[in-house]
């Protein structure tokens, strides 16, 4: 029998604007980059996976995520993510 070899397709970046930080239940696994200007008229970008896959326990844990299946913050990139050193 001749040998296949796996073809790990990779998922397309998806490029996404928004007017906010925003971490969706929609939006896992999609690869998308979302890029929002912050009140200090910054633009701020992040990987939504790379955010979600660090955050998981404490965005599940949200009320809000569960209720609504999202979570915002409309100024700025939230502390707890500032922090991390990998959201691009």
């Amino acid at each position: 029998m001749p040998k296949t070899a796996a073809v790990a397709a990779a998922t397309p970046t998806v490029a996404l604007t928004t007017k906010r930080f925003v971490i969706r239940k929609s939006l896992i696994g999609t690869n998308t980059v979302i890029s929002f200007t912050n009140s200090k008229q910054v633009i701020c970008s992040y990987n939504h996976d790379k955010v979600y896959n660090q955050l998981k326990a404490k965005f599940d844990l949200m009320p809000c995520f569960a209720k609504y299946g999202s979570y915002t913050n409309t100024n700025n990139l939230p502390a707890f993510v500032r922090a991390l050193a990998d959201i691009l």
